[in-house]
């Protein structure tokens, strides 16, 4: 069963600012949270991690600078604001739990339906 569910994506321009939700059980609380992408034809990659307590956020080179993850656990919502967005940030965007504190790998192969983001030139 799935306990994710992602929300906000939409068609921006290039250098708008868009904010990700997602939804997670309370089960996640105490786990490490991500966000990942995966673009047409591509593999999925890791975009940004934070720690359960959110004291302790990172970022693939890619957006560091650009996008920040942030978490509410009191309303059990993951954020990814992305600023400054680019062509090539257009992906679905998905939230996972992380396998660890510091991971880049997802804890389990469960899904939800993700968020389109596209990003025009």
């Amino acid at each position: 069963q799935v306990h994710l569910a992602e929300s906000g994506g939409g068609l921006v321009q290039a250098g708008e600012s868009l904010r990700l939700s997602c939804a997670y059980s309370r089960l996640y609380d105490k786990n490490s949270m991500g966000w990942f992408r995966q673009a047409v034809g591509k593999d999925s990659e890791f975009v940004a991690g934070i720690s359960w307590n959110g004291d302790y956020s990172y970022y693939t080179d890619f957006v560091k600078g650009r996008f920040t993850i942030f978490r509410d656990n009191a309303k059990g919502t993951l954020y990814l604001q992305m600023d400054s967005l680019k062509p090539e940030d257009t992906a679905v965007y998905y939230c996972n739990a992380l396998s660890a504190d510091g991971s880049r790998d997802a804890l389990h192969d469960d899904w939800g339906q993700g968020v389109l983001v596209t990003v025009s030139s």
